[in-house]
């Protein structure tokens, strides 16, 4: 094969075609696994708190300024992964301006306040909550599962409802195809000034943050070619039948479980790390507010951030009050009702003060196996989901 047939080829398997499962449970986990041992395990929400308190202080509600944004670890990780996935939908000229229908946009809305509620709860959303507790072995974890898949169902039993009572208009795209090649080379561009600051700055945390930025973008890039979204991952087994975001979630969080599973075991990182005072009232009261939000909304938080990048303004539109939402319900939990110092939405239960790290890592993996089993199961016998 020629060289520039070689290229081509190379070119659309990295940059146009989805990742399979395996590729794309294998990218994400060792990235994840990174992330971890590099400084911090993955998370959204603490970012979003960061943006939201910008947003409380612009408007004269809070009078100290917070963390700036750039500088602020959390909020690196949101920013290194929307300019990733933005790299990755122009390089697939994937990326387009999407205008939602009124009804979308109070889909958004209501999406976005009840996410911000539920990662309230359970002191996270479906990422720091779920994914990455379950990683770090924290109880709290599998109750948010069983919430979400909760909230999910809920939603689903929504969708139908909205169908049979709204006609559908199709949202409004603006074609940006023409130009993707020069929006990429901006993105790349604020890549590098970013990455240049970091690492000349006389600021201590400089290097951490460059290491974030460096990760997440990773991160952004490789599951905006995954697809990943956790709506998919419950919704689609249950309503299409279509388990392949399904399976690249399942070899993911297997792969992050185990990698923080030694970690852990060697005593490298903070064995308490996602180890949240949530189980199991906040954890499933968050998880069944936080599924059902998603399903609203149209995508988890990860999700609606790596379509934001996409051009959906929907997800603009979810960002803002899912960050908003958040941060004024975190403030009354934190300081006003000061919830987890009374212990009213529940405990902090690392799994190996009571079952040891084999034992623990051992339940993790029924359960992965049990709730793919599950979707299996059903896929085999044609029971998707009906009304």
């Amino acid at each position: 094969m020629p060289l520039g047939e070689t290229l081509k080829e190379w070119y659309r398997v990295i940059f146009k075609e989805n990742y399979s499962p395996v590729v794309g449970g294998i990218l994400l986990a060792l990235l994840v696994i990174l992330l971890e041992m590099w400084h911090c395990p993955w998370g959204i929400v603490g970012g979003l708190r960061n943006w939201g308190e910008w947003v409380l202080y612009g408007v004269g509600l809070l009078e100290e300024a917070p963390s700036h944004p750039l500088w602020f670890y959390s909020s690196v990780l949101n920013i290194g992964l929307v300019l990733g996935a933005f790299i990755s939908a122009c390089l697939a000229q994937e990326f387009g301006i999407k205008i939602p229908s009124l009804l979308e946009i109070i889909k958004a809305v209501v999406g976005g306040i009840l996410m911000g509620v539920g990662s309230a709860f359970a002191f996270g959303c479906n990422i720091e909550g779920f994914y990455m507790s379950i990683a770090n072995l924290s109880a709290s974890g599998i109750t948010m599962l069983l919430g979400l898949m909760i909230g999910i169902f809920l939603g689903i039993k929504y969708f139908f409802w909205e169908k049979e009572r709204f006609v559908f208009k199709y949202e409004r795209i603006i074609d940006t195809r023409k130009i993707s090649p020069f929006l990429v080379i901006i993105a790349l561009l604020i890549f590098l000034w970013g990455s240049y600051v970091y690492l000349r700055t006389e600021n201590k945390d400089g290097q951490f943050l460059l290491g974030l930025l460096l990760i997440s973008t990773a991160i952004g890039f490789v599951i905006h070619r995954m697809r990943f979204c956790m709506v998919n991952i419950f919704k689609e087994p249950l309503f299409s039948g279509d388990i392949t975001m399904a399976k690249k979630f399942a070899l993911s969080l297997f792969l992050v479980s185990c990698g923080l599973l030694f970690t852990k075991m060697m005593d490298l990182k903070d064995p308490l790390a996602n180890v949240y005072p949530t189980f199991f009232q906040g954890s499933l009261i968050g998880g069944i507010i936080f599924g059902f939000g998603m399903m609203i909304a149209g995508g988890c938080a990860a999700g609606v951030l790596w379509r934001m990048a996409e051009g959906e303004i929907k997800q603009f539109i979810v960002v803002f009050f899912f960050a908003l939402t958040y941060t004024v319900f975190r403030y009354y939990f934190d300081y006003v009702w000061k919830v987890w110092d009374k212990g009213l939405l529940g405990v902090s239960i690392f799994l190996p003060n009571l079952f040891g790290y084999v034992g623990s890592f051992i339940i993790i993996s029924i359960i992965i196996f049990l709730w793919y089993g599950f979707i299996f199961y059903r896929l085999k016998a044609k029971r998707i989901y009906w009304r």
